[in-house]
């Protein structure tokens, strides 16, 4: 089917869209009234995307933002993330452990 997700299958749906006119009561109109009934689609968001799929191949695929959000695909991660370089610490000198000054405890 043309247009529907790749993992769930999720296409469109149909529905109505519900043409309405006039003031409501509680705001101190006469009421609303039904002026036309239409038949629509509901389309799912599908989005086109990199994914990562078996072991390390890469494939477009449309898939719906529900299966994105929820974590059904596994997005190209196209740059390793950042990382702090490592620093080793050095030992502090027992001159430099001892806090001196007025304000230092006893």
């Amino acid at each position: 089917m043309a247009r529907a997700c790749e993992v769930c299958g999720k296409g469109f749906s149909m529905g109505n869209s519900v043409t309405i006119r006039g003031k409501q009561k509680y705001l101190g109109g006469v009421g609303t009234k039904v002026t036309g009934i239409t038949r629509r689609k509901f389309k799912p968001n599908l989005q086109r995307l990199r994914v990562t799929i078996g072991r390390g191949t890469n494939t477009t695929m449309l898939v719906c933002t529900q299966c994105i959000r929820g974590g059904r695909v596994t997005k190209l991660v196209r740059q390793a993330p950042f990382r702090l370089p490592k620093v080793e610490k050095v030992a502090a000198t027992p001159d430099e452990a001892v806090p001196s000054g007025p304000r230092a405890r006893p």
